[in-house]
């Protein structure tokens, strides 16, 4: 597809202008044909070059579909056609511009500068909207690509023949322009008629309401997965979506007039099913989280804004100053960052962009969003006021990361879940879903403790999380549950790292109750607990307990002697009680309550999931703690949240080839193939000759 780019003005340079230049021309004039007879011969033969060339990679599809399993033809075919599109329309452009010259590398030239301005038209005039959309359908870049990706979109069909017929068209008129004098007025305005036609049709068929699909690969790669399809259909009403661009913003980029079409690129899977969705942008300048740039010097605000918007070539015009934006929406709460508002049927949520290197939000993050919109999801509440870990600020130890963070994209936020702050003082407020007690510091007060029972009496979830040292506050927490936290901390000695730091594995059982761990643990991966407890469980109180994660059964035990890991000498010691063995560290426990299931999870160390831990990233070690708290989440969420976005596994996983035969092939196909199709080239031209 790259090279086609050269090699077609190469082909089309001569097809009218040699002849022009030898005079051939009056001979078509005086046949019995007209002027749309002489282009669409010429554009016919160049169709049928096209198919030649096209079949010669149907050569290698064949191929393939005798030597792959479960070989995806449909795929194949969707990229062969878009390849062949895009050579047509590459051959009505260097036809038209053939016929407008005698000399054929003028002609040659001239098809690579339309060309090149079919590339970049999709960047002019990008501030004014109806224009926007005009040149970005008429910029080529992108479009074969879709099929050969195995989308066949209505839009990108139309816009070839489009083209085609555009080129094709103006080339006829300039013929005829050529054979009857007329005046210049009435060529040009047949011109702008075929202009204005074309571009009439494609911005109509170009409307996503007028759009059509057909994914051709074989799962559904370019279609939204089921989950989400059952969200959108869900909605009956209008959805809207504006996106809040902060000039001042580090991803003020996103959102410019330049990229908006590229942007609702990202969306386009929803638009599908969903061609009624409203799409706005506004524009603003205030006070951000991360600026768009540094620079030395005490400039104001207002200085950066206008800086920028000299930088970038904006009007000036379309920003709302800090008091106008807050006037229209309060965005303080997401630190002024780029981010979009969904409204359904009154109800709004954010959708952000994210700090990693994906940055922009995949179908999950989508999805959960739009989700909220359409159903109560899963509220979580964590209990403060006895010293649990904070979850407001940005403290390594603190939990903002795991619940919060507008821009961690795992966070429980974005993912689909509420939260809330809690207190024991007056109960457990009902539509608490799901209660997580991370690491007390202080017991519960007896009136506490029966708010607490009562709450997992009621049949609510319930996420415990423990900690060396914590022991004696929290067991008491868990005692009716028939689970206890181990004095001691699980060790596992390396060179590398501290003895405490233990890299854990799921379980067969934890691997049954959600995707997410299955995913650790077919490919390898680990949860690293650094000082972690062990726990011990009974099952007489009426729970089926699920070890979820296990330490190595080899190198470590539960020490009950050392406290100091760094300087600390670390020996295991039977003496003491210590036994070399895998210990579990973390526990599901379930049981039927009426007619639905309870579910409580436990974990041995309230620092995997803190916001160092998620954050960090060490050699050599293969871990990934927010598995733990997407996998938890989603098994206490009963699957709700975070949104289920797995599609089937290809199934052409196998090759019919042993190397003697791929060999053979490789010589055929490198050698014996293009010699063939020379001599065949030879044949031809001698017998033309002859002739």
């Amino acid at each position: 597809q790259q090279y086609l780019y050269l090699y077609v003005p190469l082909l089309t340079m001569g097809l009218m202008s040699r002849e022009f230049s030898s005079g051939e021309v009056k001979l078509l004039y005086s046949s019995p044909v007209t002027n749309t007879h002489i282009v669409l011969g010429k554009f016919l033969a160049m169709m049928v070059f096209a198919l030649v060339l096209v079949g010669i990679l149907l050569v290698y599809v064949i191929f393939g579909l005798c030597t792959v399993e479960s070989f995806d033809l449909s795929l194949t075919l969707s990229g062969l056609l878009g390849i062949y599109l895009l050579i047509c329309a590459y051959a009505a452009i260097g036809l038209l511009m053939s016929s407008l010259t005698s000399y054929q590398v003028v002609a040659a030239v001239g098809t690579l500068a339309v060309l090149s301005l079919l590339t970049y038209v999709q960047g002019w005039w990008q501030d004014i909207e109806f224009v926007r959309d005009l040149t970005y359908w008429l910029a080529m870049p992108g479009r074969s690509r879709e099929f050969l990706s195995g989308m066949v979109c209505s839009a990108n069909v139309i816009y070839f023949f489009l083209v085609i017929a555009l080129f094709l068209a103006m080339a006829i008129i300039r013929l005829q322009s050529r054979r009857q004098k007329s005046k210049w007025t009435v060529t040009w305005g047949k011109y702008l008629g075929v202009w204005a036609i074309v571009l009439l049709l494609g911005y109509v068929t170009s409307r996503p309401a007028f759009k059509s699909y057909y994914d051709a690969t074989a799962t559904k790669l370019n279609t939204l997965t089921p989950n989400s399809q059952k969200i959108i259909g869900q909605m009956d009403g209008k959805l809207k979506m504006t996106t809040y661009v902060n000039l001042l913003d580090k991803y003020f980029w996103v959102g410019l007039p330049a990229r908006v079409n590229e942007d609702l690129k990202l969306f386009e899977q929803y638009v599908r099913f969903k061609p009624d969705m409203e799409m706005e942008y506004v524009y603003y300048y205030d006070t951000p989280s991360v600026p768009a740039y540094q620079e030395e010097g005490n400039l104001t605000m207002e200085e950066q804004a206008k800086k920028m918007m000299k930088i970038n070539d904006l009007n000036p015009k379309m920003f709302l100053t800090p008091e106008q934006i807050k006037a229209k929406i309060d965005l303080s709460g997401e630190h002024n960052r780029l981010v979009r508002e969904l409204e359904y049927n009154g109800k709004k949520t954010f959708l952000r962009i994210f700090d990693d290197n994906m940055i922009f939000p995949t179908e999950a993050e989508i999805s959960a969003a739009l989700k909220r919109l359409v159903m109560d999801l899963p509220k979580v509440g964590f209990l403060q006021g006895h010293g649990e870990r904070a979850v407001d600020n940005v403290g390594e130890r603190a939990y903002s990361m795991f619940t919060h963070a507008n821009n961690f994209r795992y966070a429980l936020i974005n993912q689909g879940f509420d939260f809330a702050e809690v207190t024991l003082e007056k109960g457990i407020p009902e539509d608490i879903n799901i209660l997580v007690v991370a690491e007390m510091k202080e017991a519960l007060n007896e009136q506490e403790q029966q708010y607490f029972d009562e709450y997992i009496a009621r049949g609510g979830n319930l996420v415990v999380i423990g900690e060396p040292k914590r022991q004696e506050v929290m067991n008491p927490l868990i005692a009716s549950l028939g689970v206890r936290f181990m004095p001691g901390c699980i060790v596992c000695p390396t060179v590398e790292y501290d003895a405490d730091l233990v890299l854990t594995r799921p379980t067969e059982g934890a691997q049954k109750l959600s995707y997410w761990f299955h995913q650790l643990g077919i490919n390898g991966y680990g949860i690293m607990m650094p000082n972690a407890v062990g726990l011990e469980y009974t099952e007489d109180k009426g729970f089926e307990v699920t070890p979820l994660l296990m330490s190595p059964e080899s190198g470590s035990w539960n020490e009950l002697e050392t406290v100091d890991f760094v300087d600390g000498k670390v020996a295991l010691n039977a003496e003491a009680g210590e036994v070399e063995k895998s210990y579990p560290t973390a526990l599901a426990l379930s049981r039927k309550k009426g007619d639905r299931e309870q579910k409580i999870l436990i974990i041995g160390d309230a620092d995997c999931v803190s916001n160092g831990e998620l954050l960090k990233t060490r050699p050599g070690v293969s871990a990934f703690n927010y598995y733990l708290i997407a996998g938890g989440f989603h098994w206490l969420s009963d699957g709700e949240v975070p949104i289920d976005i797995r599609r089937p596994q290809a199934p052409d996983n196998e090759v019919f080839l042993n190397e003697r035969s791929a060999s053979i092939l490789s010589a055929m196909f490198v050698w014996i193939l293009p010699c063939f199709l020379l001599l065949l080239a030879l044949f031809i031209w001698l017998r033309r000759r002859g002739r």
